[in-house]
């Protein structure tokens, strides 16, 4: 059990010392991104669903590529 809280806590110390770093190298983290990108994907999923039950599982192609991470991280 406190092998998993320090491992929590090394977690975060590194993910916050990597916000500092990209900061000072002219990055910012775009916060809100997932916002607007959940409603993307969930427009996304519902017709990935559609096609699924019209077309059956073996023909329907989706695309899940939800996230990009060139707009997650973007230079100041």
């Amino acid at each position: 059990m406190f092998g998993i809280i320090k491992f929590a806590i090394w977690i975060v110390l590194f993910l916050v010392a990597a916000y500092f770093v990209l900061n000072f190298f002219g990055y910012e983290v775009n916060r809100d991104y997932f916002s607007g990108a959940k409603k993307q994907c969930e427009e996304k999923m519902k017709e990935c669903t559609n096609e699924v039950f019209h077309q059956g599982v073996d023909n329907a192609k989706c695309n899940f590529q939800c996230i990009d991470p060139k707009l997650i991280i973007k230079k100041k």
